[in-house]
């Protein structure tokens, strides 16, 4: 379902190839060429922090004792994405987020306020069709914004968003996936780790 969605609202991705280092990720400069102004206003898809591996998700969206939280040094990480972006004169005009405790520390961590975003959840603690959730944050990343918009979710759902499963190493805890909104539709730019923006 969701795939045959998608390509209304996706141009063709571009070929980062000669863009790209070896593992398919921007570097620092590639990713402020495209983030610093006077640049576009960009979508981005954050990855949550990184999260305390020892704690496990019960599916339960309202107990924070019942996920997996950020750990200190995924709060350490947003902290200083936030600070970095900043320093660097990025600016970041809304977050969204999705209701996992996880993506609102993040949020809240590296940009203060944000918003929370029913659609930017975890596929395991969807409580409506994950495609649907998908097909909507889809749609908003074809959105313009007034400057930067970043919305913090999960790597499953970007996958459904780009048409493919996403191992770690592609979109490792996070990270960040640009889109640039293009007459109603969005065109993926790249994915860019948030320690090379610190």
């Amino acid at each position: 379902m969701l795939r045959r969605a998608l390509p209304l609202l996706a141009l063709p991705l571009l070929d980062l190839s000669a863009l790209a280092r070896a593992d398919g990720l921007l570097t620092t400069e590639q990713a402020m060429a495209l983030l610093a102004p006077p640049a576009p206003g960009l979508n981005i898809y954050m990855r949550h922090s990184i999260t305390d591996r020892s704690q496990a998700d019960t599916g339960r969206l309202h107990d924070r004792a019942g996920q997996r939280n950020l750990s200190p040094a995924g709060e350490a990480l947003a902290r200083a994405l936030g600070e970095g972006l900043r320093r660097r004169g990025v600016q970041v005009a809304e977050a969204l987020t999705s209701p996992v405790y996880r993506a609102q520390d993040t949020a809240r961590l590296a940009f203060g306020d944000a918003r929370i975003h029913p659609a930017l959840v975890a596929d395991d603690y969807a409580h409506r069709d994950p495609a649907q959730d998908a097909a909507e944050v889809s749609a908003l990343l074809a959105r313009p914004a007034p400057g930067h918009r970043v919305m913090v979710g999960h790597i499953v759902p970007l996958g459904l968003i780009l048409g493919r499963g996403l191992s770690q190493a592609e979109f490792p805890e996070g990270s960040l996936a640009l889109f640039l909104p293009d007459s109603g539709r969005w065109r993926h730019l790249g994915v860019v780790r948030a320690e090379a923006l610190t």
